[in-house]
């Protein structure tokens, strides 16, 4: 088995993450750094560490779905601690809303510090490494709330693709839900997972988001979750995300 997708299925990271680590050389195998991220072993013979712990296969998979609140950071652990001593407070992570201490689970996808909405957790790295894989091109829908309106010029833009890092956005579906009090409510769905993608479109037409929300990965919807509330996914559910 390929080293990346042994640590993937041990529900350490994705297959992508999986690889970060060997290359930062954080991984050995029998007691010796491996940094080939090529490298195959016996899942049944040889010893995998990860910074030193000892990682094996998962013997049962978890999905957990968690409507992300607005002021924490979609990542296990901050990488931006505060210092011993220091005035800031450490900002919240995600598993401050879930609760899951015997096995280890990690986000699929981000959604940064501002935005809410839907984030799946789990320690299935082979899923989680489809559906964040940039081929797959999976379906994330968002609502968004601007300022003022939009002209339609600016909307087929929007659906056309936006220039950002160099290369020009995939096509998007979007529509408008309602102006009131001069805040439009768009719906947008886009097909790719660039930093900030949505809210970076939205500036490139010169528009101001105040909110952001995920409300669907796929078929998979957020619905009446609570904002800051977790639950694991059904049977159904999963065969969805399967089956994208």
């Amino acid at each position: 088995m390929r080293l990346n997708k042994y640590i993937a299925e041990c529900g350490v990271a994705s297959r992508r993450a999986a690889d970060k680590l060997i290359a930062e050389g954080k991984v050995k195998v029998n007691n010796k750094t491996v940094t080939a991220l090529g490298t195959d072993i016996n899942e049944f013979n040889d010893t995998v560490t990860v910074d030193d712990r000892k990682i094996t296969l998962v013997n049962r998979y978890v999905y957990i779905m968690l409507h992300k609140p607005k002021g924490c950071v979609t990542t296990v652990k901050d990488d931006k601690t505060p210092e011993e001593g220091s005035e800031v407070k450490a900002r919240k992570t995600i598993m401050d809303y879930v609760n899951v201490t015997d096995k280890r689970i990690f986000p699929i996808g981000r959604l940064d510090y501002d935005t809410e909405g839907l984030i799946l957790l789990t320690n299935d790295g082979a899923l989680a490494n489809k559906l964040t894989h940039p081929s797959n091109e999976i379906p994330k829908t968002y609502i968004a709330k601007i300022e003022g309106t939009l002209q339609e010029s600016d909307l087929a833009r929007l659906r056309n693709g936006i220039p950002l890092d160099g290369t020009v956005t995939h096509r998007s579906k979007v529509k408008v839900l309602g102006v009131e009090n001069n805040i439009s409510r768009i719906e947008i769905t886009i097909y790719e997972g660039k930093n900030r993608q949505v809210r970076r479109m939205f500036e490139y037409v010169g528009a101001n988001v105040i909110f952001l929300k995920r409300t669907k990965i796929g078929d998979l919807k957020l619905g009446g979750l609570g904002r800051g509330m977790s639950r694991y996914l059904t049977d159904r559910e999963i065969a969805i995300l399967q089956r994208l």
